[in-house]
């Protein structure tokens, strides 16, 4: 008999008894421990036939157009391929499932009433009465929109609605007993949790993809802070479910991060919590009403916030407010920063249009903003949005202030404004930038922008100009709130060196 003794790691001796074919081996029992919380890649087949006939294929079609007036000569695919979403046609290839029809032969010229294949998408029941949720770009623009469930059936469907901002679109077909999905709850989705997708990528019907949760409120648009996924999403996977492992749609399929046209990684799903509520005012009125107070925004820097005295990056930062809008008639000034909405803290600028846009139309609502180096406590009554309107060009001022009413700071030289700047300004002071040095060129000015504040002191006038240089530190870098046209903005100038 022989006693061998192993170092493993430093601090783990395993001891081995040699005798016939007796062996053994002394495991630490937090190695046990750990081994009893591996566990195993998922199993998606219950999935599939839990949720697989809730998932319905769509086709939409479109009447007969002139060639000639489409595209300028490019074909529909080439077309389709230069938008960002995914309810596109296959190519012209023989016997590939849901091919379009091919192109008609020279010559020929379609029946004018006659449809042809215009995308593939996918959708899923939302009731057991015929309601379907899907992309709002899936059925964008279609003459007729049908509708193919797992089992084969095919309903010719009616939009009910569709919300272009959050694309978001909601279908019926006239059928009863439908399988329809759990809508699960967003709020409880983890980053790194396995999620799952059916659609039909390229009108491949009922293909299952998945992949992890990659990240949560990704901003890539006003309305809609997305789900970030890896599951594989390709042309035709739009308006599809994305799915938890409980069984429950968390998500639609929307949008993919794409150089090529197809997946490359990175998916987008629009979270169900939101899509509910669209589909919901889509159910009832056809359309969906948002709030709105008639700001332009943008995002509060770091090194901002610390320079205007706010302490840590966050809320909206007003540039622009739209003259009678219920932003103007709360009293809101360019340069306000809204930190709060009801309470709601406004951690960046894009949680701004969502959280007014979700307000009924009518609410009074209350604001926390920061001005000046306080906060303050404002009432607002959120109106409704309206069609984006194209922004007038400014008006440029001709008429020079007298020479005498100059001083010099800060890398500027500014003047009075004349009364006739100050009422096509719509502005009751301020002064004007009327040359500039190394300073002030470098923090963005230019000449004819309007000073409004220096260091969170209100500027009226040349004489407040010089009373708010006198009290700076000039060793630090300064905030100035300009105007510029239409638009407010802070800039930071920063002593020379």
């Amino acid at each position: 008999m022989k006693l061998m003794s192993f170092k493993l790691t430093g601090v783990l001796h395993a001891l081995f008894l040699s005798v016939g074919v007796l062996t053994f081996a002394l495991v630490p029992s937090h190695a046990l421990a750990q081994q009893t919380i591996v566990k195993g890649l998922p199993d998606f087949t219950e999935l599939v036939e839990q949720v697989g006939p809730s998932v319905v294929n769509i086709r939409t079609l479109e009447k007969a157009r002139n060639p000639a007036s489409s595209g300028g000569g490019m074909d529909e695919e080439t077309q389709e391929l230069f938008r960002r979403f995914f309810g596109i046609p296959m190519p012209n290839t023989p016997n590939a499932p849901n091919a379009p029809r091919q192109a008609p032969r020279q010559g020929r010229t379609p029946a004018p009433e006659e449809s042809q294949p215009r995308g593939v998408g996918s959708g899923f029941i939302l009731t057991a009465d015929g309601f379907i949720m899907t992309n709002a770009h899936v059925v964008d623009g279609a003459d007729e929109v049908l509708v193919t469930l797992p089992d084969k059936r095919e309903f010719k469907a009616r939009i009910i609605g569709a919300d272009k901002r959050t694309d978001v679109a909601v279908v019926k077909i006239q059928a009863s007993g439908l399988p329809a999905v759990k809508v699960g709850d967003v709020s409880r989705l983890k980053v790194g949790e396995w999620v799952m997708a059916i659609g039909s990528p390229f009108g491949l019907d009922n293909s299952v993809t998945a992949g992890i949760v990659s990240a949560k409120q990704r901003d890539t648009g006003d309305y809609l802070p997305f789900i970030q996924t890896d599951v594989a999403i390709n042309p035709g996977n739009s308006g599809g479910p994305l799915i938890n492992m409980r069984g429950e749609v968390v998500g639609i399929n929307s949008q993919i991060y794409s150089r090529s046209g197809g997946f490359m990684g990175i998916s987008f799903a629009i979270p169900m919590d939101e899509a509910m509520r669209v589909s919901e005012q889509l159910r009832a009125n056809g359309r969906v009403t948002r709030g709105r107070i008639g700001v332009q925004i943008e995002q509060v820097t770091k090194e901002l916030a610390e320079s205007i005295g706010l302490g840590k990056a966050q809320g909206a930062l007003i540039n622009r407010i739209e003259p009678g809008a219920p932003a103007d008639k709360a009293g809101l000034e360019p340069g306000d920063v809204i930190i709060k909405i009801d309470g709601k803290p406004i951690e960046k600028s894009t949680d701004l249009p969502r959280l007014v846009g979700n307000t009924k139309p009518g609410t009074k609502s209350n604001l926390t903003i920061f001005r000046r180096g306080a906060t303050k406590e404002l009432s607002i009554v959120i109106a409704e949005l309206e069609p984006e309107k194209v922004a007038k060009k400014p008006v440029e001022v001709e008429e020079k202030p007298k020479a005498a009413n100059s001083v010099q700071g800060l890398g500027l030289v500014v003047a009075d404004l004349t009364e006739t700047q100050k009422t096509e300004l719509k502005i009751k002071g301020g002064v004007r930038v009327e040359s500039l040095m190394e300073p002030a060129i470098r923090a963005g000015l230019r000449e004819g922008d309007v000073i409004l504040a220096v260091a969170n002191i209100e500027v009226s006038q040349v004489k407040d100009f010089a009373a708010a240089l006198s009290k700076l530190d000039k060793t630090k870098p300064v905030n100035v709130l300009f105007r510029r046209g239409d638009l407010t903005r802070f800039a930071l100038i920063r002593p020379m060196p």
